[in-house]
């Protein structure tokens, strides 16, 4: 099968180029402004368009095993896709959690046969687990996830004998989630006093304080300076924090990496006022000066990656008082247009875009001919039409709670294509039934 992509604008390693090009089963077989239509099976027409590589998402709770009343891999993949996210690195606080080396398989097994888009699922470290955790393969697992603050069942890792262990002996990039527990615990009290149980959310970025952040992430970059880890921190939230990193070497050659999550670019705590529990996150959505921290620690490449920490729970768990309501929220559809109309009010190039979706996770994750617009590498490509306008609504919504943070904004760019290794996967607002999802390889 000979899919030929005509007229387009390649967006590709800090590059914006017109040129076409030619899918030939699941690899990219040529890229060219010469390529004869005879050799194709289907001709797509991009005049006018922009074609990026598919997008790589590093961080997204799909909930399957255990929680599927709020999604599971098939719903949540299909929004993957309908969002031009080609991959996706899935995280252990499923129920059970992915503490060992046969549930972690299990996972892998419900995606081989329910995932539209390709997929790895990072194995859970616990206080007690290390000799699971050191079983894992760096060949097709993308990392080992710890949980340094709060999280579902025992997954909290807080003895600091098993962490310097862990840090000591892991060999695969370890992703983390910090938040001092002790400090927002604290902070709990505080605001539980004055209020008891219906604590309003507007002070969920003062519980889940800048302190809980800063204190958490110093110490885990503190013991991966110690024992020589390869560490990556996970959605970032605070100014403070970004001094911490650094953007004078090579992502390639970084021990020590950073993601953002568009959220934490996008609103602030001004925005509890009208979404309310909507926009509970942890890490807390912080300050205006947080936000503008994080973007310029982000265009300066102290920040690596842009990713979602998607995690849909339904409205009704949403409705609960602050307490008994979860945190996260359903993005993983929208990050790409999010980006998108940032790109088109000026603030980020397409490029940089790009390089953060793309490329970078890409690089940090080892991960095996993907990421790129390359000839011989999978066909995940992405075709954006940037002069059409999509408002989100319940009735475009994929993911299987049914809502958005973001409904009723209005995004400037439309995504028209998604290719799943090589397979269009996506076309004009419909996802095809088939699935083509590959688990993910890594160099290493």
């Amino acid at each position: 099968m000979k899919t030929l992509i005509k007229n387009a604008q390649i967006v590709n390693e800090g590059k914006i180029f017109k040129s076409d090009v030619l899918i030939e089963n699941d690899l990219i077989a040529k890229i060219s402004s010469t390529i004869s239509e005879e050799n194709a099976d289907t001709i797509i027409n991009a005049e006018g368009k922009f074609l990026i590589p598919g997008v790589i998402d590093d961080q997204v709770h799909f909930r399957e095993p255990g929680l599927t009343h709020k999604g599971d891999i098939e719903s949540e993949s299909k929004a993957a896709i309908a969002g031009g996210v080609t991959s996706f690195i899935e995280q252990p606080n499923t129920v059970p959690n992915a503490v060992t080396q046969e549930l972690l398989e299990e996972k892998y097994k419900i995606a081989s046969e329910k995932s539209y888009a390709n997929y790895s699922f990072s194995m859970g470290g616990t206080n007690d687990n290390l000799e699971e955790v050191l079983k894992t393969n760096p060949r097709n697992v993308a990392a080992i996830k710890l949980f340094l603050g709060s999280s579902t069942g025992n997954m909290l890792v807080d003895n600091p004998e098993i962490l310097e262990e862990i840090f000591s002996q892991v060999k695969m990039p370890i992703c983390v989630h910090c938040e001092d527990e002790t400090t927002i615990r604290k902070n709990t009290e505080i605001y539980k006093e004055q209020y008891g149980e219906d604590i309003p959310v507007k002070f969920h970025h003062l519980i889940r304080s800048e302190e809980a952040c800063y204190l958490s992430s110093s110490k885990a970059i503190e013991l991966a300076k110690k024992t020589g880890a390869r560490l990556h921190i996970y959605h970032l939230s605070t100014a403070k924090e970004m001094e911490l990193f650094r953007n004078d070497i090579p992502l390639k050659d970084k021990k020590i990496t950073a993601e953002v999550c568009v959220h934490h670019l996008h609103f602030t705590n001004e925005d509890y006022e009208t979404k309310g529990s909507l926009i509970k996150w942890n890490p807390a959505v912080k300050t205006e000066t947080d936000k503008n921290g994080l973007w310029e620690a982000l265009l300066d490449d102290r920040i690596d990656v842009i990713a979602t920490d998607h995690a849909p729970h339904t409205l009704e768990e949403k409705s609960n008082k602050y307490l008994n309501c979860p945190s996260g929220a359903p993005l993983v559809q929208y990050s790409l247009p999010v980006m998108f109309e940032y790109f088109k009010k000026g603030k980020i190039s397409l490029e940089k875009v790009v390089e953060k979706m793309c490329h970078n996770p890409a690089i940090l994750f080892e991960i095996e001919k993907r990421g790129y617009v390359k000839e011989g590498y999978k066909a995940d490509l992405v075709i954006i039409n940037p002069n059409a306008e999509i408002t989100v609504s319940k009735e475009n919504i994929q993911s299987k709670c049914g809502w958005s943070p973001l409904e009723n904004e209005t995004f400037h760019s439309e995504i028209t294509h998604t290719f799943v290794n090589g397979f269009l996967a996506f076309e004009n607002g419909k996802v095809s039934p088939e699935k083509h999802g590959e688990r993910l390889l890594f160099e290493r």
